[in-house]
């Protein structure tokens, strides 16, 4: 029974370890068809905080990149992080999980003269949609468009488990995907689009997916968050 036993930790171990060693790496396929890691599992490497304001909220833990969100005693300096590199028309993919209640996003073309990243940049909505302390609208769901465009089906996996995400923008063509199904689909600064944005919450955001370049950014909204495998495919 204990070999037995001995046996089952070993494969275990194993296992755990290989799927450590394969994320944040590319196949060669993927490397000669052009992607590209944006997070090499053990560094900052290629990030810093939007506008380079202090923060102590990320670091890499275990292979990821992680937030630890905001300290019970508001001790925490927060900010979002960012890509050095400007991205125009991209493929992106990444894993990315959440805390209880917790809150976060991945926002696109971001530019760097406003207060926040989310003034400038669209958000891919990262939330627990099941056990937010507060009612959330259907815009403020997980995947959502922010404040812009419903998903059109809630299938986040349950908090604690992995997902996976992926943003395309080609020429304004925008689509949210998550977990292997396309869930947002719209485009960028036609007469509907701007519309839209008149009438809700970014009509005095003048900058607010202006910009058709610009960083990707991982937002800090104060609540853990962890982000792998983080790649992308200029278009």
């Amino acid at each position: 029974m204990r070999q037995h036993l001995i046996f089952f930790l070993v494969l275990f171990c194993s296992c755990a370890s290989s799927q450590q060693a394969s994320d944040n790496q590319l196949s060669k396929t993927r490397e000669q068809d052009g992607w590209k890691q944006l997070f090499d599992g053990k560094t900052l490497n290629g990030w810093r905080t939007y506008q380079n304001k202090p923060a102590d909220s990320w670091s890499v833990k275990e292979g990821t990149l992680y937030c630890k969100g905001q300290s019970a005693d508001n001790s925490s300096k927060r900010a979002d992080l960012i890509t050095l590199q400007e991205f125009e028309n991209f493929d992106l993919e990444l894993d990315w999980k959440i805390s209880p209640q917790g809150n976060s996003g991945i926002l696109y073309m971001v530019m760097e003269q406003y207060p926040a990243a989310y003034l400038s940049g669209p958000e891919y909505q990262i939330i627990d949609d099941l056990h937010f302390p507060q009612k959330l609208e259907s815009w403020q769901k997980t995947a959502a468009n922010y404040a812009m465009d419903t998903a059109s089906e809630m299938a986040a996996k349950p908090v604690g488990e992995w997902n996976h995400a992926r943003i395309l923008v080609n020429h304004g063509h925008v689509e949210h995907w998550l977990n292997g199904k396309k869930v947002v689909d719209y485009q960028l600064w036609t007469d509907e689009w701007k519309q839209k944005k008149a009438a809700g919450k970014w009509k005095d955001a003048p900058g607010y997916g202006q910009s058709k370049k610009g960083h990707i950014a991982l937002q800090d909204h104060g609540s853990e968050a962890w982000f792998r495998n983080i790649r992308i495919k200029e278009l």
